[in-house]
């Protein structure tokens, strides 16, 4: 076993370009440059040979508020025992799913940056992400991002973030693609404003479905004179559809080749590795895309990420763990996985000899696969204007127990023709959104239950909803007076975080002003609010019942 563990750490070392590193301090970083990664120290290209590297986790565009993860970058002992076998099927990129960043992450990223192996993480994570069918871009995700940002700028293994993953799965979820993009606008703005390393990129990760070639374009694409500013910097595609011992016609590789050929930014395959009964099912997967991936398709794809390292239920895995998690035991196609990746050599392209010209596509139209996505994006997500405004008002929520939210929002947002309600709408559709729309739950239901007890004359019972509101004394801190004057009665522009006198409280982001906030009623509502039934879903179903000036009716 020494001898082939030293021979696998030659190829290893050969493929990459670069010397074996001694720390994540000395690690070269991977930049983007056009369509290609490459290495920053000698601008060789660089290909993914990756594993997607967490234990039971479906991150699928959904969330849980009881579910619960273990963050695999967080588990030094795990690092050093999965590594040699890591190295064996040639790995230089894991994909987490979702970590702690209040953890400390040295010795993982230490163990990996000796080894050459680079990270992608995803952004969000099981309780906190953006969902699906009621998705929205507001602070506590903002938060959750950014810290996860923060705690792994320092590494310079790390390649970028997936901002989402999976989040449009069908025609009628394609208004969560607009929230997902303007978390990838304000995440690169972040990384900007803290002076973070340019090269961490940040992406998205599609599922293998009919809106796929039109959401490729969405992430894309740059209205207007914005620059990159919201254009993903790498593609990630969940590809299963190379099963057991297909072809590059049956597979479909050839039409995902001719779709990506002009793409701007770099394509890999974020997951891959179809489980195929007739080929001998879980556990014995052939892997014959790897020369095909590896070999012809290398002028427009950067490699992939095999799904997954860790067995669990669905019977991905390519090893189990055993003697209580501190040994190893591979499976069938982790070796069948070794044997095809031994045996690639991909051309290789230097970033001096190399002139990028594609450029940004078009935004796609409307189609049978892809309902109408309007521009300009949801706001920026601005923490210190949600502050702001909870001081300034009279009326404030009392309650912390959310569960308690959904009968005040229901009852507020559905009198008066929805009027309360205004400074919170947000409609991908229209491209018209609230100024507050970026706001939690409880600065939400803060808003419009104030704007309820001034509607009502101040009057004492106009401000208790069985508890829940209370009324305060208002008070404008320093530097909030421009963002309270900006969004006016909760319609305007929301500033920029990073405009003078407008900086998060705890946290700062970048980005583009929001849209104006005119309204339009929504479909959507918060992921943290599906956790406790769609409190702000079922207020905007109480508004939908009811015709609204100027209003969307649903």
């Amino acid at each position: 076993m020494k001898g082939f563990w030293t021979g696998v750490a030659a190829v290893a070392a050969a493929a990459a370009g670069t010397a074996e590193a001694a720390s994540y301090d000395d690690i070269p970083p991977i930049e983007v440059y056009g369509q290609h990664f490459f290495y920053s120290n000698n601008g060789s290209q660089f290909y993914l040979r990756g594993v997607a590297y967490q234990q039971n986790y479906s991150p699928n565009g959904t969330t849980d508020s009881n579910a619960s993860y273990t963050d695999p970058l967080a588990d030094g002992a795990g690092c050093k025992r999965d590594l040699p076998y890591l190295k064996q099927i040639f790995t230089n990129v894991l994909r987490v799913y979702a970590i702690d960043p209040t953890q400390n992450h040295d010795e993982c990223m230490e163990t990996f940056a000796a080894a050459d192996i680079y990270v992608i993480a995803d952004l969000g994570e099981p309780k906190t992400s953006i969902v699906s069918d009621d998705p929205e871009w507001n602070v506590p995700l903002y938060q959750r991002y950014t810290s996860v940002v923060d705690a792994l700028s320092k590494y310079k293994n790390v390649i970028g973030f997936f901002a989402g993953n999976e989040n449009v799965s069908s025609g009628n979820q394609t208004a969560a693609a607009a929230f997902v993009k303007a978390a990838v606008r304000d995440t690169k703005g972040y990384i900007q404003s803290q002076k973070y390393r340019s090269s961490m990129g940040v992406g998205y990760a599609t599922a293998d479905v009919p809106t796929r070639d039109d959401l490729a374009t969405y992430f894309a694409c740059e209205p207007g004179s914005s620059g990159n500013a919201t254009q993903i910097d790498f593609w990630g595609y969940n590809v299963y559809s190379w099963c057991g011992d297909s072809n590059y016609a049956d597979s479909s590789y050839g039409e995902r080749y001719d779709f990506f050929h002009d793409y701007p930014v770099p394509v890999f395959f974020a997951e891959y590795g179809c489980i195929d009964g007739v080929s001998g099912g879980p556990t014995h997967r052939p892997f014959t895309e790897v020369a095909v991936l590896y070999g012809n398709m290398t002028e427009v794809f950067s490699g992939g990420i095999v799904y997954q390292w860790f067995m669990s239920e669905n019977n991905f895995g390519l090893v189990e763990l055993t003697n209580n998690d501190a040994s190893v035991s591979p499976y069938p196609d982790f070796t069948s996985l070794r044997n095809e990746l031994s045996s690639i050599k991909p051309t290789s392209t230097a970033r001096s000899a190399y002139s990028p010209s594609n450029s940004a596509p078009a935004c796609p139209s409307t189609d049978a696969s892809w309902l109408p996505v309007a521009s300009p994006l949801p706001p920026s997500v601005n923490p210190k204007l949600c502050a702001c405004m909870a001081s300034n008002l009279e009326c404030n929520i009392a309650s912390t127990d959310s569960n308690k939210y959904e009968d005040v929002f229901n009852y507020i947002c559905g009198i008066n023709s929805g009027k309360y309600c205004t400074g919170i709408q947000h409609n991908a559709t229209t491209g018209e959104f609230g100024a507050l729309s970026g706001c939690s739950a409880k600065d939400q239901l803060a808003w419009v239950a104030n704007e309820y007890y001034v509607g009502n004359k101040k009057s004492a019972s106009a401000c208790d909803f069985s508890g829940v509101a209370t009324t305060q004394a208002a008070a404008t801190a320093s530097g909030c007076g421009t963002l309270l004057a900006a969004i006016s009665d909760g319609t305007g522009s929301v500033p920029s975080p990073t405009d003078k006198g407008t900086a998060a409280v705890g946290t700062e982001s970048a980005g583009a002003s929001g849209s104006k906030s005119k309204g339009a009623g929504s479909t959507v509502s918060p992921p943290g609010f599906v956790a406790y039934g769609g409190l702000l879903g079922a207020a905007y179903a109480a508004l939908a019942a009811v015709s609204m000036a100027g209003m969307l009716v649903l």
